[in-house]
């Protein structure tokens, strides 16, 4: 895994934004579907350059938290802070992947290509040649979507996503179809790109036992309230 990171073009840590700061600001927020409360009193920020997982059960409002963060749920109560997206891109990996079913996997991956990212095709298709490589999709690349499983379709979802180079990304249940191994390199991925490229990652899970492996910080929601913050590996 290292051995093939080492190779990714334009690897070095960027300049980037002051990992102090306060990308997300959250201020006793509550959000109302039909009388029923998803979020009650949330508080919580989240900095730039920050790992965070957002856990908790089947309808604990983790999918309500990462909307709000988006920007596409407004609480009717409480304050929200987002990033200036004009200074911050930010990538979604939800439960509609937004896969072109009729084209093929590499035709879906190159809509991530931005001349403005990358000094040139070859580099994009180098990165994209890593991250198929590791995470299985690379002998793939000629099908179409709609012939992929379930967790192929997710692998294929996060690798556009993160050819896209954002500065954060944020992803709903990203292993829920996929198994023990291919999660854990799929952390090791993101992990990289926290530490090499400085990429702010928001991880919703259910699975609290996969996320306590792995560094970073966990918000637990039960019922919609926030009742745990703190390093992942103390939960």
């Amino acid at each position: 895994m290292n051995e093939l990171f080492q190779t990714f073009t334009g690897s070095q840590a960027p300049k980037s934004l002051n990992r102090q700061s306060n990308l997300y600001h959250l201020e006793n927020i509550s959000v109302d579907f039909g009388g029923t409360e998803a979020l009650k009193g949330v508080t919580m920020s989240v900095a730039q350059g920050e790992i965070l997982f957002i856990t908790g059960k089947s309808g604990a409002g983790k999918t309500t938290l990462l909307n709000t963060l988006a920007g596409d749920i407004k609480p009717y109560q409480g304050r929200v802070l987002l990033p200036n997206q004009k200074k911050v891109f930010v990538s979604q990996v939800f439960q509609d992947l937004k896969l072109l079913e009729s084209l093929t996997c590499e035709q879906n991956l190159w809509y991530s290509y931005d001349s403005k990212l990358y000094k040139s095709k070859k580099e994009f298709h180098e990165d994209l040649t890593q991250l198929t490589q590791v995470l299985g999709v690379k002998d793939h690349l000629s099908k179409k979507v709609s012939e992929l499983n379930g967790g192929m379709k997710q692998k294929l979802a996060l690798i556009r996503a993160l050819l896209s180079r954002p500065n954060v990304l944020l992803a709903d249940e990203p292993t829920c179809s996929l198994d023990k191994d291919s999660s854990v390199k799929l952390f090791e991925i993101l992990n990289f790109y926290n530490v090499k490229r400085d990429l702010t990652v928001i991880w919703a899970s259910h699975n609290r036992e996969l996320v306590k492996q792995f560094p970073g910080k966990i918000i637990h929601l039960e019922k919609g309230k926030l009742i745990y913050s703190g390093h992942a590996c103390f939960i």
